[in-house]
Parts: structure tokens; C-alpha cells; sequence
């Protein structure tokens, strides 16, 4: 079990408390209203934790608080710590960027792509190229979401009983085996599709390494950076820790929702999305990769691998609103690229929030978000449990607060 401590002061860090404090008010607010139920936010410069928040409840109808050893349900940060354990196979040589993720999953070996027409009247075609690893690690690889509703492909996830991803009982082998089966929506490499990529990814790590994705994070990652809570499962001694998970309701306010994981270990292990972690476990992470791969004199990466995952690597340096499908050619996306697993600042003044160029980081479906500022030399993380009906202004309002905290 790791506590998340306050180091240092505000100002010492480069920080104005009173902007701070309009932060804390704000998200207060939110609170009192009954819009979260309570969250955690941290604020760190140059390593050390300059500004730490708990507020409102992990469970509302207990009246049980936050504190700073709160397990969250991570979701799609969930995305950047399996990109990490893909990495460190790809230092280590079993892995390349450009080999064909058939090579591993054999399952992905002669890909069609959508041509036209819905449901038995879709027509494909064979793809004119293989998938890579790295269109996985960029979602680039033409997968896609059942839950989008944007695409005929996206309604044959559906039909295939991948509207949450996994098909009910199935294990992470099989679910794999069934996106093989769906036609992409495009020639791989060809857009950016936020997708289910990152559990192919999980998957390969899987053959790969010889090991459960379970195993491998816990000896490859969380042991070795001491992350102590995180992983896929929540024993019974973490039980009372774990935050209640809630939806947006017809009266807009919020109510408990079914959520995993489960007690015990899950059958599917996602990649995407099966995490859970305390804020310290989150902040180790997050000083990995503001310090390039070595944490206390733990390396997990080389210097130059970590740049390498958090520069752009969509095409002409492009944003994933002008190169992403049309389910992702929104005003949110614009002077965001994506590098391998994670999102990278490329034009911060078209940024729907202030920005720095190159800062880094991802968010969950539950509202929670990280990020990386190298420029500031900063790293920010916001963890709460509630799902919103509709895209949430809390991430937005996070990064402007935060940008105005900053005095250097």
C-alpha cells in the first residue's frame, strides 16, 4: 500500500498557491452539487508533489471519504502502461515496431477491409498491407469500438457481441480472436481510430513473453517501480479502498453503477482498460516517463525509447482531427497527435486547452486523466469514478486551471 504525500510547497515549486486554490474550489463545487461523488488531484514539479487534493467520497451512500490510498478505476490509462510493457519487449529484442502482428497472432494474417453496404450485405476486400505493431500502438491498425456507432464495422462489433469489447465470457485469447475476425475499417495506417488495439496489444504481449499481461506488469512494471495496489484484481484487503463507481442520471446528478473489476482474477485481462491503482501508484508511473525509463535508480526503458513513444507518429506530424476517421474529426482533437500509446501535444495553439508542445498523457472513461509536461517539467493526474453520459468539461477546465497555477 503506497500513500501519496505532499514534498514541497507550491511556490517552491514554481506554483501559485491562490491559483491553486481556485482549482480546489472549483472541483469543490462540483462536488457539492452532487456532479462527482469526490476526486483526487496531484500536482508535481521537478519530482516532487507540490499540490495534493482529496475531496468528497469514494462512496457516497457510506460516507466513505477519499484519501490518498483510494483504489480508482483506472480504464484507458490503463492504454500507456501496456504500451510500456510492449516496449520493454521491444528493447529487449523480441519485438519489432514494423513486424506484422500476424507473426505472433496468426489469427490476423490475411485482414479484409470494408469496401461498402451493412450488416450480411458488407463487402470487404483483402488488405493491401499487413498489420503492424505499431499501427496497435497508435491506433492506427483500422480496428475499432462497437460503442461508436459511427460505422458499419462498428455495428459488426456489435453484432459479434463486442459492444463492451469482450464478448461475455470470454477470456482475452478468444475475445483477440474475434476482433481478427471483423473487417477493418481502413487500410491500416491510413487514419487514427481510438479502438480496441491496445488489447491486441495485451495479447501479443501475452505470446511474446510466455506470461498472463497480468503476470508480466506485475513483475516487469509495478513490482519493480513499486506500485504497490495496481493490477487487474482487488483482494479483499483492498476491498473497503475501492471507489464507488457512478453514472450521470436523468436529473442530473449521479448514481452507483455496476463497474469492474471484479473480486477475484477477471477472466478477460484488458489492456485497454482492467486497471486499477492508488494515486501513488498512478504518480510512479508518471515520474517513469517524466524521467525517461529510471525511477530510483529502477530502469525500465532507455532514454531514447521513451522519447521515441512520446513523439507523434501520425504521418506529416498530422493531429488526430485531420487525420483521424470521422467519429474523431472534432474541435477537441485539434493540435493533438498521438504517439505509441499515448496522446502527444503537437500545435498547442489550437488546443482546445492550454497547452505545452510535447506534453503527453491519456484519461479513462470514469474521468480520470494524467499527463506529462516535460516543458514545465510537471505531471498532473485527476482521479474520480463517475462516467459521464456525454463528453465531460472536466478535463478541459483541469488544464486551464492547472496552466494558470504555473509561474514558470
Amino acid at each position: 500500500m503506497g500513500h501519496l504525500r505532499q514534498e514541497v510547497e507550491p511556490r517552491e515549486a514554481g506554483l501559485d498557491p491562490a491559483a491553486l486554490a481556485r482549482l480546489d474550489q472549483h472541483f469543490a463545487r462540483l462536488v457539492d452539487d452532487g456532479r462527482l461523488p469526490g476526486y483526487l488531484v496531484s500536482v508535481s514539479r521537478h519530482g516532487r508533489v507540490a499540490h495534493l487534493t482529496t475531496y468528497g467520497c469514494r462512496d457516497r451512500a457510506a460516507q466513505l471519504p477519499v484519501e490518498t490510498d483510494t483504489l480508482w478505476r483506472i480504464y484507458s490509462m490503463t492504454k500507456p502502461v501496456t504500451s510500456v510493457a510492449a516496449l520493454i519487449l521491444l528493447e529487449e529484442g523480441h519485438v519489432q515496431l514494423d513486424d506484422p502482428v500476424a507473426d505472433f497472432l496468426p489469427a490476423f494474417a490475411d485482414p479484409r477491409v470494408y469496401v461498402s453496404g451493412s450488416g450480411p450485405d458488407t463487402k470487404t476486400r483483402p488488405a493491401e498491407h499487413p498489420i503492424l505493431i505499431r499501427h496497435l500502438l497508435t491506433h492506427t491498425a483500422g480496428l475499432t469500438f462497437g460503442f461508436y456507432y459511427a460505422h458499419p464495422v462498428d455495428a459488426l462489433y456489435r453484432d459479434a457481441g463486442l459492444e463492451s469489447s469482450v464478448p461475455p465470457g470470454a477470456n482475452l485469447a478468444e475475445t483477440v480472436d474475434v476482433y481478427a475476425r471483423m473487417p477493418l475499417q481502413f487500410e491500416a495506417g491510413t487514419q487514427w481510430n481510438y479502438s480496441v488495439a491496445t488489447n491486441v496489444l495485451g495479447r501479443v504481449i501475452e505470446v511474446v513473453s510466455g506470461r498472463d499481461l497480468d503476470d508480466f506488469l506485475a513483475e516487469r512494471v509495478f513490482g519493480p517501480l513499486g506500485m504497490a495496489d495496481a493490477g487487474f484484481r482487488v483482494s479483499d484487503e483492498q476491498a473497503g479502498r475501492l471507489a464507488e463507481l457512478y453514472g450521470e442520471d436523468d436529473e442530473g446528478g449521479i448514481t452507483p453503477i455496476a463497474g469492474l473489476p471484479l473480486h477475484g482474477r477477471p477472466r478477460f485481462l484488458s489492456g485497454s482498460g482492467g486497471m486499477v491503482a492508488t494515486a501513488h501508484d498512478y504518480h510512479r508511473f508518471m515520474e517513469l516517463l517524466r524521467r525517461r525509463g529510471e525511477l530510483d535508480g529502477t530502469r525500465l526503458l532507455r532514454p531514447e525509447t521513451v522519447d521515441l513513444m512520446v513523439t507523434n507518429h501520425l504521418p506529416g506530424n498530422a493531429d488526430r482531427r485531420t487525420f483521424g476517421s470521422p467519429v474523431h474529426q472534432e474541435p477537441g482533437n485539434a493540435g493533438l497527435g498521438f504517439g505509441l500509446g499515448v496522446s502527444v501535444v503537437v500545435d498547442p495553439d489550437v488546443t482546445a486547452s492550454p497547452s505545452s508542445l510535447g506534453a503527453f498523457g491519456w484519461s479513462g472513461v470514469a474521468t480520470t486523466t494524467f499527463w506529462v509536461d516535460p516543458h514545465h517539467d510537471m505531471t498532473v493526474q485527476f482521479l474520480t469514478q463517475l462516467r459521464p453520459r456525454t463528453s465531460s468539461s472536466v478535463f478541459p477546465e483541469l488544464k486551464r486551471l492547472v496552466h494558470e497555477a504555473v509561474l514558470d
